[in-house]
């Protein structure tokens, strides 16, 4: 299969920004001041692992009307002219003293004098990443400006995928699924837990991954205790339940699944626990349509969880948002009542405990149709897989 193109064309951008303003509109915003990775990508295109030093700040302001400006890093202009975004404002950088504030401050000191509102993502999920100091002066030296949350507007956007972005997830989603699927041809008893985790990982970038920056996992003796541990040179040992989860990259876009296997043979309880897992998330692929709520998905899957009763191993939720970000908006959670649209890509991820302690995740990823969900993910085998 032929993968999709990188990047997007400019109208994809035209689009989501002609979109954000219309929200700022109705919400009364001059414009949106935006300080993370995702957002400034979101809206520009500017795609760059540089984002992993914490060194330097990096800005975009999405105006009323008209294109994002850039408010960067010298070191970022030349990669930020190949987006579709014109005006560029780069101070060189890091510079402790004025890390482009002064740059902030002349660009938002009109809508100041205006007594104009701009929004700034405040909510769940959301960060500063900027110095809280800088910040604090930015805001010192612009009296008469009012900072109000553009949190939903952003969310809400990002939430519902556009069908090129569905094409990346896809393609990604693809990878990984063909990685798991090799997983029994490089596993077997008596190798390092930790070797398996580097093989996986160069299999999912001979598969096609550009990377692989999150891999987590568990195996031990009639099941695993967590599901967020690094790995350990502990040798797979028959009976062991082993789980790998991967959020592995394409152009920019995560998948981010699991997949369980008995190194020789699985005991009875790990089998249950696989069954009632497999047939949650079954709940949860026919409850994923337009106009359900995540409140009401959550349940169809607790639902079948609950015929092994209150063994702990929650996890707070049974899964959630996917696409430029690991984990996204919204939670499959009692306390989140979104309602499902339409263009939504999201993970199906019932857990449970079970045998004194043990633990057992399952995972898909799908994306909402009108007709309802499609997985994105090859489904996983419907008993056990031993190895």
């Amino acid at each position: 299969m032929s993968s999709p193109a990188r990047g997007f064309p400019e109208d994809e951008f035209a689009t989501r920004t002609a979109n954000a303003q219309a929200l700022m509109a109705k919400d009364g915003l001059a414009g949106m001041l935006l300080l993370t990775e995702p957002e400034v990508r979101y809206f520009s295109g500017f795609h760059t692992l540089f984002w992993q030093s914490p060194t330097r700040p990096w800005f975009s302001f999405v105006p009323a009307s008209g294109k994002p400006i850039a408010i960067i890093p010298e070191i970022g202009a030349a990669l930020m002219r190949t987006t579709w975004i014109e005006d560029i404002r780069t101070w060189s950088a890091p510079a402790p003293e004025d890390d482009g504030i002064s740059l902030l401050t002349e660009l938002l000191t009109p809508l100041a004098q205006q007594g104009a509102a701009i929004g700034v993502m405040k909510g769940h999920e959301t960060m500063l990443r900027m110095p809280l100091g800088d910040y604090e002066r930015l805001m010192a030296g612009l009296p008469g400006l009012r900072i109000q949350d553009a949190t939903g507007i952003v969310r809400s956007l990002r939430m519902v995928k556009s069908e090129r972005e569905i094409e990346k997830l896809s393609h990604i989603c693809a990878i990984g699924s063909r990685t798991f699927g090799n997983v029994p041809t490089f596993a077997h008893e008596g190798q390092p837990f930790e070797d398996l985790f580097r093989a996986f990982r160069r299999e999912a970038l001979t598969q096609g991954a550009d990377d692989v920056p999150y891999l987590v996992g568990g195996a031990d003796q009639g099941g695993y205790h967590d599901v967020i541990s690094p790995p350990t040179p502990r040798p797979l040992a028959k009976g062991d339940i082993v789980m790998l989860d991967t959020g592995a990259t394409w152009d920019g876009y995560f998948c981010d699944f699991d997949r369980n296997w008995a190194i020789g043979h699985a005991d009875d309880a790990s089998r249950r626990a696989y069954d009632v897992l497999w047939r949650a998330t079954e709940a949860g692929i026919e409850a994923a349509k337009p106009g359900t709520t995540c409140r009401e998905l959550f349940r169809a899957m607790q639902n079948v969880i609950a015929e092994l009763g209150d063994q702990g191993g929650d996890v707070g939720r049974l899964g959630h948002g996917l696409g430029m970000q690991l984990t996204e908006w919204p939670s499959h959670a009692a306390f989140d009542d979104t309602v499902i649209e339409d263009g939504m890509v999201l993970t199906l991820e019932p857990s449970l405990g079970y045998s004194a302690g043990r633990i057992m995740v399952h995972e898909e990823n799908i994306v909402v149709r009108a007709s309802g969900a499609e997985l994105l993910t090859t489904r996983a085998a419907p008993e056990l897989p031993v190895i």
